[in-house]
This record gives structure tokens, C-alpha cells and sequence, in this order.
């Protein structure tokens, strides 16, 4: 039993040691945990919506994970020595940091340059909240970047690289394989694109680009759909209660 027990090591990827006297470091403990939580968020959305900007950025989120273990294996820079004895791999560059980066650069992107939210009437009233929702998506991946600074996890110096390392892919990800496409449909990235959506395999999945026929990706249009249906049911089920 002494052997095996020796043998054991920690699964660092939901394993986070903080401050007990600290309540920003508990709090910091938890947020740094939310870059594993956007993986399943990942996979219910693409799985129920079908959209291919939701797979694509997966995708890009995976190729993104992909490059940090070959850059880590590659650099072979330790962690901070304050944490070589609890932690396992290297520090260089930061996987939460660069995943953050990715997620954040991609999604301030599609937001900017595509998607829509459904109107308040007011104009200053739609451009705040696009401004809440970009200082929201910053903030969120510069907090989880801090925690690994603040939790001894990595050093400055692997988190900023960390993090440049994921702004510029996703930039990079979303201009060549969304926006390219959308503005240049007869362009290599376009071709790619339509040959996708249009592929007998897509086709039998129902994978759909949402967001080329609809600002939105077609939530306003679905719901507008429900509500019609909804509205005819409603009104048959209460006519035949009154004969």
C-alpha cells in the first residue's frame, strides 16, 4: 500500500491549492477553474444548436490547447519555485492564460464585426450594453490570468506570454476562418466555408451558419417561429375548451 500510495500524483487540472486565510484567494481559486467549464459549455452548444461559428471556435479552442502542450514541451520552463512542489509540467506558456486569450479575443470579435443583440430602442442604450459585455469578456480572461499570477501557478512572464499567445490566434482564427469568408464568399476561406455547410455529412448533421442569413444567428427568427406556433396552439386548446 506505502508503494502504491508513493506512485500517486495530482490530477492538476481540477486540483487548485490557494491561501486558506484569504478570501480573494478562494474566490481567484474558483475563477481559475472556469476555463475547464467552457469545454462542456462547448459541447452542448454545438451539439444542440448545430451552428458551425460554435464548432469553428471549439476548434480553434483545441488547436489552441494543442500548440500550448508543443511550446511547453518545446521551452521546458519550470513553473515558479514557490510551486514545483505541488505541480506537475512545465509553466511556459501559461494553458489558462492562452485559453482565456483565444476565448475572449474570438468571441469581443464576433460580437464586434457580426452579431447583433435584439434592439432596446435606444441607441446609447445597445451600445453600452456591447460595451458591458466587452469589458465583461476582458475582465473575466484578465481575473483568470491574475489567479494564475496571484496562485503561484506561473510567472509574469508565462502568463503574459500566455496571453499573447491566445489574443493573437483567436484574432487570427476568427478573421481568416469567419470574417474572410463572410466578406469575401469567392474567396479561398468562403470556398471552405460553403463546402462545409453544403457537405453531404453537414447536411445530414443540420449543421447550419447561422449568422451568415442572420445578424443574430437566428434567435429572434426562432422565436418569433415559437411564439406564432405557441399562439396557434394556445388558441385551439382554449376553443375547444369552450364547445
Amino acid at each position: 500500500m506505502t508503494d502504491l500510495a508513493t506512485q500517486r500524483i495530482s490530477l492538476d487540472l481540477t486540483h487548485v491549492l490557494y491561501d486558506p486565510s484569504s478570501d480573494t484567494s478562494l474566490v481567484l481559486a474558483l475563477v481559475t477553474l472556469s476555463p475547464i467549464l467552457l469545454m462542456p459549455a462547448y459541447a452542448v452548444l454545438a451539439v444542440y444548436t448545430r451552428e458551425l461559428t460554435i464548432i469553428n471556435m471549439w476548434a480553434g479552442q483545441l488547436l489552441s490547447e494543442g500548440l500550448n502542450l508543443v511550446l511547453k514541451h518545446t521551452f521546458k520552463q519550470e513553473r515558479p519555485v514557490d510551486s514545483q512542489l505541488h505541480l506537475n509540467g512545465y509553466g511556459f506558456p501559461s494553458s489558462h492564460s492562452q485559453y482565456m486569450g483565444y476565448f475572449s479575443a474570438f468571441l469581443i470579435c464576433h460580437v464586434y464585426f457580426r452579431h447583433r443583440f435584439a434592439s432596446t430602442g435606444s441607441i446609447v442604450l445597445d451600445q453600452l450594453f456591447r460595451i458591458v459585455v466587452y469589458l465583461g469578456l476582458a475582465a473575466w480572461c484578465a481575473i483568470v490570468a491574475y489567479s494564475r499570477l496571484n496562485l503561484l501557478y506561473h510567472t509574469l512572464h508565462q502568463v503574459k506570454w500566455g496571453l499573447v499567445i491566445g489574443l493573437v490566434l483567436g484574432v487570427s482564427h476568427y478573421v481568416c476562418t469567419e470574417l474572410l469568408s463572410a466578406k469575401f464568399p469567392d474567396s479561398m476561406f468562403g470556398r471552405i466555408r460553403f463546402a462545409i455547410v453544403n457537405h453531404p455529412i453537414s447536411v445530414w448533421l443540420q449543421l447550419r451558419d447561422g449568422w451568415a442569413v442572420w445578424e443574430d444567428g437566428g434567435r429572434e427568427a426562432e422565436w418569433k417561429q415559437w411564439r406564432t406556433e405557441w399562439l396557434k396552439q394556445h388558441a385551439r386548446l382554449t376553443g375547444k375548451k369552450k364547445t
